[in-house]
């Protein structure tokens, strides 16, 4: 596990950066696929864990949440539009199509624009999914921006910060538009669901510029 800043650390993984799992204070932030349950709990192991929270609900990030959720004991928390999927063990799919996702659990809290999570200001990011959700911590300008932008490609585990396919989002337009609100905040570290951690907010903004509406 690597300290990125203060009450931030990113887990490790392999291969490195492919699904980025991190802990903010006492927080677990997403959950990697279901194959990640090991790899978390072991990282886990002699931390303190009051709570996990979601980037969005998708197989690459709450695929080992209800596993870690009952290990630990700690409550769910998800973006509200979210919710519904998580207790139902879906993902939502283009249309509102809901289809089959990881093992489902009860959502303890519906995550709004506003809301604090272990010293972070919770933004509704949507697009990627209904109700994905950011993290911002304005005080040193970090931000957890799950799946909105990716750092590289996780199925060449390289590229250029870009966007996730279209097709994996069901409204790519909105998508765009959380884009634009988080290159806007000029982060100075960047944590991305997919992709090594960035330190360079010109680079995200010229990745987000590129982006057409």
């Amino acid at each position: 596990m690597q300290q990125l800043a203060d009450d931030v650390w990113h887990l490790s993984g392999f291969p490195p950066n492919a699904v980025n799992v991190y802990v903010i204070g006492d927080v677990l932030v997403d959950a990697g696929t279901r194959i990640d349950k090991g790899r978390i709990l072991k990282q886990l192991q002699g931390r303190a864990i009051s709570a996990h929270a979601l980037t969005h609900a998708h197989p690459d990030h709450y695929g080992s949440s209800h596993a870690i959720c009952d290990r630990h004991h700690i409550p769910l928390w998800c973006g509200a539009a979210d919710a519904e999927a998580v207790e139902r063990g879906r993902i939502v799919w283009k249309g509102g199509r809901m289809l089959p996702g990881p093992p489902a659990h009860p959502v303890a809290r519906r995550l709004r624009e506003g809301d604090e999570v272990a010293g972070f200001t919770v933004l509704e990011t949507p697009g990627h999914s209904p109700g994905h959700v950011s993290y911002w911590r304005e005080s040193d300008r970090t931000l957890l921006c799950g799946d909105v932008m990716w750092g590289f490609n996780p199925f060449l585990l390289r590229g250029p910060i870009q966007e996730p396919p279209r097709g994996l989002s069901p409204d790519p337009a909105r998508n765009r538009e959380s884009a634009r609100r988080i290159a806007a905040l000029e982060p100075a570290l960047v944590c991305f669901g997919h992709g090594p951690p960035l330190r360079d907010p010109a680079k995200l903004a010229a990745a987000v510029a590129k982006l057409g509406r």
